[in-house]
């Protein structure tokens, strides 16, 4: 790159000598807004159908979102739709408030108002764009009328949330591209929009000051917010809202130093997807102030059955080294960090604060274990394990798979000592996932239809005992989670995969093989994995071979 290019200049510092952000500490959760469903389904390739939309709002609900944005009504009937079902079919909890976006147009609210009857409460999220480059280059217009364009909105908002007593509306304004705005203009804007709501300490409007595009370093923003948090007129009325972009890279530290700076609230994205670079991650935001001894007020001590659902819903992986969430994060490859993190668990005790080296956070707090395995790959030969396991038997394992495997490989090299064959990996593989057979093990199976669900009659040994297990649901694999869980086997089913098995250069008959992650009752997540010539029978046995190696975490007193 050239060492200078006029082309950029850098964003002028803010006007603010005293600023008092630098010396403060984050000392509580702020007010949390999910936009997963309206500014992180946009960015999609596939955006979330209704199904995968309602599996994601409750997965919101239970992490605890009191707020969550649902929707640009406007947009399609799609998005209409799916605002009208969770209040028609009463999917919205008491303690929870729906929001959806508009642009100031009087066409496009009128739509969305039309959009909540019936909700109970709801937050009505109001924009146009207030900046420079804005007003004269893309609508040709005077500050004059983009403030009326504003007060205009909120007044017809306003106007038909009279008409909706059923309905606690609450404004929502954003000045898009806040921060290319000049503050004393965001400031008259938004000052005009609290006036025109009539806004009071009892009916407070949230002003969203967002980074529409980050164009500026952290400390730029945090001293924006300070002066609008300082000089806002109604301040006692008035939530402010951050919305960090993350063009620079930087949309968690300026979320933070915005919180210092005097912000109320922050809206994102679970894992930070939305336009360009994505919005505000809000798992790393609030683990970030769990490790600073802040509750956060979000739960995540689940976070692989967040991580796993969020990707069936979005078709978004999650970076194996993503902050507390990645697969790969709590795993050493490093010799001596595993030396250290050993030695690190050995000396924490209990009662005493979190110092384990190499580890910001305990995995225990997310739902997560420590694996400290040495890995091995194609780049190291024919002996590295996911190599050998796809050129020798056919097996293509998932990266999670890889690392719990790895594992098994590797407490077998301790224990013995020396190299390991392809065919002693094949071997290890086989003992830990096809021939787990205790306290289940497969005889055969029938499918027959039960209305519009499938059904399964399952014959199985258990303990010994042979018994005929039968279930239903939406095909095979559910229909025979409910078998087995019917017969007391409490477990859930976080992923599946099913691949031919095809040994690499050739071109003879493939088997299939089913790989199932599951967790039972206060474990871990573990792969069960089942080989056959037929899909259905590999995925009925893969089932099964997780449940016998959850083995007493999936066991249920079905007399309690």
């Amino acid at each position: 790159m050239q060492q200078s290019n006029a082309k950029y200049v850098p964003f002028p510092p803010v006007n603010l000598v005293d600023r008092q952000w630098p010396g403060r500490t984050i000392t509580q959760a702020p007010i949390w807004m999910s936009t997963d469903l309206r500014d992180g389904n946009q960015a999609l390739f596939e955006p979330m159908n209704a199904e995968k939309k309602m599996r994601m709002f409750k997965m919101l609900c239970a992490i605890g979102f009191k707020e969550i944005e649902i929707a640009f009504p406007s947009a399609s009937e799609t998005e209409f739709g799916f605002v009208r079902k969770l209040i028609e079919e009463g999917h919205i909890p008491d303690d929870v408030s729906i929001e959806v976006l508009t642009q100031a147009r009087e066409h496009l609210i009128r739509r969305t108002m039309e959009s909540l009857k019936g909700a109970k409460k709801a937050i009505v999220h109001v924009y146009n764009a207030t900046c420079k480059t804005f007003r004269e280059n893309v609508f040709g217009m005077s500050k004059a009328e983009v403030i009326a364009m504003a007060t205009d909105a909120v007044r017809l908002i306003r106007t038909l949330a009279d008409e909706m007593p059923e309905t606690e509306i609450t404004l929502e304004y954003s000045p898009e591209l806040f921060t290319a705005t000049e503050l004393d203009f965001a400031k008259e804007v938004c000052d005009a929009v609290t006036a025109t709501w009539g806004a009071t300490p009892q009916r407070k409007v949230i002003l969203n000051l967002p980074t529409t595009v980050e164009i500026a370093t952290p400390n730029i923003y945090a001293d924006q917010i300070e002066w609008m948090h300082r000089n806002l007129a109604r301040r006692d009325s008035v939530i402010i809202s951050l919305h960090p972009h993350n063009d620079r890279g930087t949309a968690v530290a300026a979320a933070e130093l915005g919180l210092m700076a005097g912000a109320d609230r922050v809206e994102g994205c679970l894992f930070g997807n939305g336009e360009r670079t994505g919005n505000v991650d809000l798992v790393t935001l609030a683990l970030n102030m769990h490790t600073q001894g802040v509750d956060p007020q979000l739960d995540f001590s689940d976070i692989n059955a967040v991580a796993r659902t969020y990707e069936h819903c979005t078709q978004l992986p999650i970076h194996p080294r993503h902050p507390y969430v990645g697969d790969l994060v709590f795993t050493a490859f490093s010799g001596s960090h595993q030396d250290a993190i050993k030695k690190g668990f050995s000396a924490q005790k209990a009662d005493e604060t979190w110092a384990v080296p190499y580890l910001p956070i305990d995995p225990a707090d997310v739902g997560r274990s420590y694996d400290s395995v040495i890995r091995v790959n194609s780049q190291s030969g024919k002996g590295g394990i996911a190599y050998l396991m796809e050129a020798e038997h056919g097996v293509v394992m998932p990266r999670r798979l890889q690392v719990e495997f790895s594992g098994v490989v590797q407490k077998h090299t301790d224990t013995h000592g020396g190299e390991v064959s392809a065919d002693d990996i094949w071997n290890l593989f086989a003992s830990t996932y096809l021939d787990a057979a205790s306290p289940i093990r497969y005889r055969e199976h029938h499918l027959f239809e039960h209305g519009e669900a499938q059904g399964i009659r399952l014959a199985v040994d258990i303990d010994g005992q042979a018994c005929v297990l039968t279930g239903e649901g939406n095909g095979p694999i559910n229909a025979t989670v409910h078998a087995l869980q019917t017969a007391g086997f409490n477990f859930s089913v976080r992923s599946y995969e099913e691949r031919s098995m095809v040994p690499m250069g050739e071109d003879g008959n493939a088997r299939a093989c089913a790989m199932v992650e599951v967790a039972g009752k206060g474990s871990g997540d573990l792969y069960g994995i089942g080989v056959d010539s037929n899909i259905v029978t590999a995925s009925i046995k893969a089932l099964i071979s997780g449940v016998n190696r959850l083995g007493a975490a999936a066991r249920v007193d079905l007399a309690a």
